[in-house]
C-alpha cells in the first residue's frame, strides 16, 4: 500500500477513466484495423453484424444500470438503497467497457476508412456493418462513462477537506 505525504497509508482508489487513455486506445485500434484489413481483405468473408448487436446490448444494459444506480445512490423515492459492492462492480464494468468500446470504435474506424477508399463491391457491402459497429461502440463508450459517473459518491456538504476519513457528524 502506498503512503501519502504525511506517512499514513493511503486507501486504494479507483480513478475516473482518462479521456486520453480512450483516445490512445482508439488510435491503436484504428491502426490495427487498417493494417489487418489492408493485408487480408481479399481473403475475408463479408463482415458479420454480431459485434454491433453485442455492443448495442451492452450499451443499453449499461445505460439502464447508470440510470438505476443514480436514482439509488441519490435515494430517490421508490428506489431501494444501493449495495456498495454492486456499485464497485458497476464502476469496474464501466471502466472495462469504455476501454473495449474505444478499442472497437478505433478498430471500426480503421476498417471503415479503408473500406471507403477501396473501389470494390465487396468493400461497399461491408460499409453498413462497420459503420453500425462504430456507432454502437461510441454508444457503449457513452453509456460506460455515464455508468462510471453515476457510481460516484455524492459530495457531503457537511464535510470539510481535512475530514475525509471521519464519518460526517464527528469533528
Amino acid at each position: 500500500m502506498s503512503a501519502n505525504p504525511e506517512g499514513r497509508p493511503s486507501d486504494p482508489s479507483l480513478r475516473p477513466t482518462s479521456i486520453s487513455a480512450l483516445v490512445v486506445a482508439a488510435l491503436a485500434g484504428a491502426a490495427v484495423g487498417w493494417l489487418l484489413i489492408s493485408y487480408s481483405f481479399y481473403s475475408l468473408t463479408p463482415l458479420p453484424w454480431t459485434a454491433a448487436v453485442v455492443l448495442a446490448a451492452l450499451a443499453i444494459a449499461e445505460g439502464y444500470l447508470a440510470q438505476n444506480t443514480t436514482a439509488r445512490i441519490q435515494r430517490r423515492p421508490g428506489h431501494p438503497r444501493v449495495n456498495p459492492l454492486a456499485v464497485a462492480r458497476y464502476a469496474a464494468l464501466a471502466k472495462a467497457s469504455s476501454l473495449v468500446g474505444a478499442l472497437t470504435a478505433g478498430f471500426s474506424a480503421g476498417l471503415l476508412a479503408w473500406l471507403v477508399v477501396e473501389p470494390t463491391d465487396a468493400a461497399k457491402s461491408d460499409i453498413p456493418t462497420v459503420g453500425t459497429t462504430l456507432v454502437t461502440a461510441a454508444a457503449l463508450i457513452g453509456a460506460a462513462l455515464w455508468l462510471e459517473r453515476s457510481c460516484r459518491v455524492p459530495d457531503d456538504p457537511d464535510r470539510q477537506d481535512g475530514d475525509l476519513n471521519r464519518p460526517s457528524g464527528q469533528r
